[in-house]
């Protein structure tokens, strides 16, 4: 299983299928990432390439001998793959593999050279996983250079032993190496289920038709489906199909993976089905830093001061009506919050008086930033809060004072709760398999779309 991951990266980037038939997202594996997985596909291939050869069985003399042959060591001397257009990848690597002749009076040792070539297609199953397939096999087997001229003997019986070991490794290799394609698709097997995003959320990636292949790249359309208690989200209104233009990202890169204006929206309105990004801001009595109570706010409206003359608490609590809005503009991408503020005091334990209430409207940076497998955002207030009373329970209600209350005591907490919690700083992990990592990747925003671009490491 282990080789299997090691080759597996090809495909690592796919998760199975759910009903869905417009791509949110696009992952393009590029040469660079055919290169890494030759590299790190060796010891794979060299562990399925110990295969088990029979005793040979010496018909020379009256009686039958039996002669033990062992595997002491495979060496890949090379291991290269590239992209075949419309149908896969081609697979061709060279081996010397030393054998161990267990004879009479001494054993002997013989060294076989072969080069395998295979085509390996690559598709979409019934099911919707990515399956691996060898179209066909060729093993080429070289000659032994281990004969000692000196004794006729063992050249004899050499030249017996290799025959018989090429006829068991005409067959054997390329069983060995359809094993192993065999065990990639048990282990992309194991990627069907959900990734949570949240205590109450997760996310799936789908494979939703067979993948692009061209001379420098493979590329698969998947779509991305967000649920909420179970149940999926979906975007109140018809999307558009994502197309990831050719030439996005960082050239000679592993891996480029496109995020539509879809994704976002779908995440966001997460967000706002969840509750996420409600919170409740509190005051204290006693605050210099903090002006969330009557006495404070008396002095502002004079109406507050008359209904509360002892000081009571007061809380911000802020409820997110609208769904929030992701704008992405090429190097530049901004969110838009329009919540419902009700300004409460606290009377008791768990009673509270409305004094009055607010529509919002908070425009923001969004800047990105990579974890491991997991897309974060950060966010920091463009501008001034737009602010409108809606109703009010104190009278008049000056909005020029009351903008300057929410810049000292409503910003920074939603900034806090934005950035810490909710998908913002939690993260959301992109298309992934376990132990693979995105390293040194770069974020480019696009009109409608985001660019990660990067390499992988695969974390055994």
């Amino acid at each position: 299983m282990t080789g299997a991951r090691g080759l597996g990266l090809l495909l690592v980037l796919l998760l199975p299928v759910v009903s869905a038939s417009i791509p949110s997202t696009v992952v393009r594996l590029n040469k660079a990432a055919l290169s890494y997985v030759s590299e790190i596909g060796k010891a794979p291939l060299q562990r399925a390439l110990q295969v088990t050869v029979p005793h040979f069985l010496d018909q020379s003399g009256e009686v039958l001998q039996p002669t033990r042959i062992q595997i002491l060591n495979v060496h890949v001397l090379h291991f290269h793959l590239k992209f075949i257009a419309g149908f896969g990848i081609h697979l061709s690597a060279a081996a010397n593999l030393t054998f161990k002749i267990f004879c009479v009076p001494e054993p002997l040792e013989l060294t076989l050279p072969v080069e395998l070539l295979a085509d390996v297609r690559v598709a979409k199953s019934s099911i919707g996983t990515p399956v691996v397939s060898i179209s066909t096999c060729f093993p080429l087997l070289g000659h032994s250079s281990n004969f000692d001229d000196s004794n006729s003997t063992s050249h004899a019986l050499l030249a017996l032993v290799q025959k018989h070991i090429k006829a068991v490794l005409s067959n054997k290799l390329c069983l060995s190496i359809a094993s192993l394609v065999q065990g990639i698709n048990v282990h992309l097997g194991t990627l069907i289920g959900l990734n949570p995003v949240g205590p109450e959320s997760q996310i799936r990636y789908t494979m939703i038709n067979e993948p692009t292949i061209t001379s420098d790249y493979i590329s698969f359309d998947i779509h991305a489906i967000l649920f909420l208690l179970g149940k999926p989200i979906i975007l109140p209104k018809d999307v558009t199909p994502f197309v990831l233009p050719h030439h996005v990202g960082t050239k000679g890169t592993m891996a480029t993976v496109g995020l539509s204006q879809n994704l976002f929206d779908s995440a966001l309105l997460l967000l706002q089905k969840a509750g996420a990004l409600n919170l409740d801001i509190t005051g204290e009595l006693r605050s210099d830093d903090n002006p969330l109570n009557t006495s404070a706010l008396g002095r502002l409206i004079p109406e507050v001061a008359r209904q509360f003359p002892e000081p009571m608490p007061v809380v911000l609590k802020v409820r997110l009506g609208a769904t929030p809005m992701a704008f992405l503009h090429p190097k530049n991408a901004t969110l838009q919050l329009q919540p419902f503020v009700e300004v409460l005091a606290v009377v008791s334990n768990s009673a509270f008086h409305s004094l009055f209430s607010l529509d919002v409207v908070v425009n923001m940076s969004l800047q990105f930033s990579m974890s491991k497998v997991k897309l974060q955002g950060s966010t920091s207030v463009l501008g001034d809060i737009q602010l409108t009373v809606t109703s009010s329970n104190v009278g008049l209600v000056d909005e020029d004072q009351v903008h300057t209350l929410m810049g000292t005591v409503f910003e920074k907490p939603l900034l806090d709760h934005l950035n810490a919690a909710a998908l913002l700083g939690i993260g959301i992990a992109l298309p992934n398999v376990i132990n693979l990592l995105y390293v040194t990747p770069e974020i480019f925003v696009y009109e409608g779309y985001v660019v990660i671009s990067g390499g992988l490491f695969y974390q055994r």
